[in-house]
């Protein structure tokens, strides 16, 4: 019954999230060209910040400034996590180029590139999947022991390229996807930076906002991966509509002149980061 009424919200959540995706198409492609650069240049440093506090690491926006700024004369040895966030920020370059290009079917061999991206030492041994099950690791989810990783990531990619799982709606595909790969956790470093960043590539190639799950939310995410796709699911379909309002929100603050953006200004720094 509980189960029920679960999938009964969600449903209800899918119709609201559509509805608000719809209004977010219509208005991005009348915004100003430039407000939308500024806003997306955000919205990355924001997607950075969180995804880095799911992995119990804590950057400040001028770290993020400095390794993704390409304006900024910055000293990599002054920030320690310089060179991961710059992978981060070319894997999440590489998805949204990779979503442009229609021709191009999402497959596991995308999700190996962006893996690649972002582990380079592993790329030049052949990007091995683990031999061993990490002790000390952030999430405590089961997940697959060495010798089923190889047939569990090829039946992964039968599921991907089934007609069945093309007809999904974008955000269930990404969430099964999301909780199906977590659950092999094929590399001992990435994995889950990997997936999400996968995960934003289908939504852009679906004409969906980036979904950005806040640094509030990190148990819940890592609670979900111990459940079925149903967790993942909620947390997405909140993000995208995160996402999309906030934009839709800037927009509409630009337009009320200078004398209101100034008013806003500390505000709506503060509030453009995907997830509240």
């Amino acid at each position: 019954m509980l189960r029920y009424k679960e999938t009964e919200d969600i449903d209800a959540r899918f119709s609201e999230v559509e509805r608000i995706v719809t209004a977010w198409r219509a208005r991005v492609a009348t915004a100003n060209p430039v407000a939308r650069t500024e806003f997306n240049n955000r919205l990355r440093i924001s997607l950075i910040h969180h995804d880095a506090a799911l992995e119990g690491e804590v950057l400040s926006y001028s770290e993020i400034k400095a390794a993704v700024d390409p304006s900024i004369i910055s000293d990599p040895s002054l920030i320690p996590s310089y060179e991961e966030i710059r992978r981060f920020d070319d894997a999440c370059n590489f998805a949204a180029e990779s979503a442009a290009n229609k021709k191009k079917p999402f497959k596991l061999d995308t999700i190996r590139d962006l893996y690649s991206i972002l582990a380079p030492d592993e790329k030049a041994k052949g990007l091995p999947f683990r031999k061993e099950n990490p002790l000390h690791r952030l999430y405590y989810h089961d997940i697959a022991p060495p010798e089923k990783i190889l047939p569990s990531m090829r039946k992964l990619g039968e599921w991907l390229d089934e007609p069945a799982t093309k007809n999904l709606h974008v955000i269930e595909k990404v969430a099964t996807l999301h909780s199906r790969f977590m659950a092999i956790f094929p590399w001992a470093k990435e994995s889950g930076r990997t997936i999400r960043v996968a995960s934003n590539q289908l939504l852009q190639e679906g004409g969906y906002p980036i979904a950005i799950v806040h640094s509030i939310d990190r148990q819940r995410y890592y609670e979900s991966l111990r459940g079925d796709h149903l967790g993942l699911t909620s947390l997405y379909l909140e993000a995208v509509q995160t996402t999309a309002e906030t934009e839709m929100r800037v927009y509409d603050e630009a337009q009320k002149g200078p004398t209101k953006k100034r008013s806003k200004k500390a505000s709506g720094t503060q509030g453009t980061n995907g997830g509240g």
